[in-house]
Order: C-alpha cells, then sequence, then structure tokens
C-alpha cells in the first residue's frame, strides 16, 4: 500500500543539523529529531537550513521544500561545487602556527564570506609552538589590515579557549572551517564536549560507518559557555568554491577595493591592466596588499575561463 501524498504547507518545520551525502538530519519544532531525504532531485538542503518535513514513520521524513535563507555558502573540489551551509552568522577560519597554512583558501574564504554577508573572524591556533608564529602572523598582517579579527589561541588549552571565544559566539550561529591539521577539531571538542562522539554516532546512523569527514553537523553549544551558541563544523577543506559568483561579486569580496570603485578612468574597468584604473592606483600606492590583489586576478581569470568552456 503506498504512503498517501503529503500536500505542501502542512508538514512540520525544522532545521537541518547534520548532513552526509543525501542524507540529513532535522530537528522539528515539534521536537522530534527526523532523519530525512530530499524529495525531488533539484533544492538539496543544508546544514543550518529551515525546511518542510513530511513525516514518515516514528523517526523519518522527507524534505518537501527548503524555506527562505538569508545566506549561503558553498565548498568545492576539482569536480564539482556543493552548498553545505545556510543561514551563518559568523565565519571561523581556522589556521595554525604548523603545519604550514595556505594563504590563498584563507583569502577565497573571506571572499566567499563577505558576498554572504557573514562576518569572519580568523583562530590562530598552536601559539604554543612558537616557531612559525612570526611568520603566521606576517601571512595574515594583510588579512587583519582589513579589519578581520585574529584571535590567538591554543585549542588544547579548554578553559582559555572558551574565555576567548565565548562572548562571539553567544547568540550566533558560527561555522567552523579550516585546512586539515590545523587543530580544528580539537577546538570543537574545547566548545562542545563529546562532539566528535556525537558525530561519529551521526554516520553510523546514516550507514556511513568511521568516515566522518565529508559529514557537517551543528552542535548547540552549552547555555553556561555561551547562550543561544551554535557552531557548524564542516570537513578539512583544501579547495573553496568560488565559481558561483560573477565579477562584480568577485570585486564585493575585496573591501578594500571599496574607496576606490567608480573613479577609474573606464565604467567597466577589470581593474587588471587598464590606465586610469584608481584600484591599480591604490596598489602600486601600497594601499592593497599585492598578494590581495593577486588573489583577485586568479579568481577573474578562473570565472572567464569557466565561461570559456
Amino acid at each position: 500500500m503506498k504512503a498517501p501524498r503529503h500536500t505542501p504547507g502542512t508538514g512540520l518545520q525544522g532545521r537541518v543539523v547534520a548532513a552526509f551525502g543525501r542524507h540529513f538530519t532535522v530537528e522539528c519544532d515539534d521536537g522530534s529529531t527526523r532523519q530525512c531525504y530530499p524529495r525531488g532531485k533539484k533544492g538539496t538542503a543544508a546544514v543550518g537550513d529551515r525546511v518542510e518535513v513530511a513525516p514518515e514513520g516514528p523517526a523519518g521524513g522527507a524534505i518537501q521544500s527548503v524555506l527562505p535563507r538569508r545566506n549561503l555558502l558553498y565548498r568545492s573540489d576539482e569536480m564539482r561545487t556543493k552548498q553545505f551551509a545556510a543561514n551563518v552568522d559568523q565565519l571561523l577560519i581556522v589556521v595554525a602556527t604548523e603545519p604550514d597554512f595556505s594563504d590563498e583558501l584563507v583569502g577565497r574564504a573571506l571572499v566567499g564570506a563577505f558576498n554572504a554577508d557573514i562576518s569572519p573572524v580568523v583562530i590562530l591556533n598552536k601559539v604554543d609552538r612558537p616557531a612559525g608564529l612570526e611568520a603566521a602572523r606576517r601571512k595574515l598582517a594583510p588579512i587583519q589590515a582589513l579589519g578581520v579579527p585574529v584571535l590567538e589561541l591554543c585549542a588544547r588549552d579548554t578553559a582559555a579557549t572558551q574565555a576567548a571565544l565565548a562572548p562571539r559566539l553567544a547568540g550566533q550561529t558560527s561555522l567552523l572551517l579550516g585546512q586539515s591539521g590545523m587543530g580544528k577539531s580539537t577546538l570543537l571538542n574545547a566548545l562542545v564536549p563529546n562532539a566528535l562522539a556525537a558525530t561519529q554516532e551521526h554516520s553510523q546512523a546514516l550507514g556511513a560507518g568511521k568516515h566522518t569527514t565529508t559529514s557537517t553537523r551543528l552542535y548547540h553549544l552549552p547555555a553556561t559557555l555561551a547562550s543561544g551558541a551554535d557552531l557548524i563544523d564542516s570537513p578539512g577543506f583544501q579547495a573553496f568554491g568560488l565559481q558561483h559568483l560573477d565579477s562584480a561579486q568577485i570585486v564585493q569580496g575585496f573591501p578594500e577595493f571599496s574607496p576606490y570603485l567608480g573613479h577609474c578612468r573606464f565604467y567597466n574597468c577589470t581593474h587588471i591592466h587598464e590606465p586610469g584604473c584608481a584600484v591599480l592606483e591604490a596598489l602600486e600606492a601600497g594601499r592593497i596588499a599585492p598578494q590581495r590583489h593577486a588573489l583577485y586576478g586568479r579568481l577573474l581569470d578562473e570565472l572567464l575561463l569557466g565561461q570559456r568552456y
């Protein structure tokens, strides 16, 4: 006997708190937690989304629709771009004194954050290992000059980590992002006790065994630590996809350009090679960091390459 068709608008509403492939855990407003799948192939949900669910059995359901979202972030590899977190207030980018981190990936993450109207914060971890500390600070200096906070800490010092981050996390949905090896898991466990154990349980429930690296999950921080704080943990990333952005959005990802926009000789200036470009003049005068402008150029090249093929 077939299950009756569900009329849109009559389902439960809730929030996606975990995702593994096309499997989602939804915390529903009625207090239940359901393992759900998306109905249809288009419009899949992301962790942090508010969704409407058609219940199926005591603990299952189908995601019928994704409610309007405030913002959406993407991640990518060589093959595809995929949405992975929605309705985010704050992006916590984790880097470390060792191993060496990619300022390219940090810069790309910032472009994504600025475009989605998400406040970025950089966390410099492992400051108890001083050998790479000054080099890390130098790499982060152009970002700090933009007004992006850089917090230095040692995630293994749980009490100090909580004291440093709790005021920034209260009342916010924050996304924790970082390359593998930066100590992101240690930081997560300092903020959410037993978080990694919960991640493994979730993956096993979805038939994913121990392979938790592609799972994204939202955790509620203890109210005693930070009231109303949620933390989304994403897999360690080696690429940050920006293929969904057009040229105007790429420019928006470089707020240091904004004082000079509209002052170029040509209205359609790309800020790469044109004479009379106010952005290039600022670059020449040292008001824009060369590595930031170089990243901008690479992103434009990728966009043009994508349009060509």
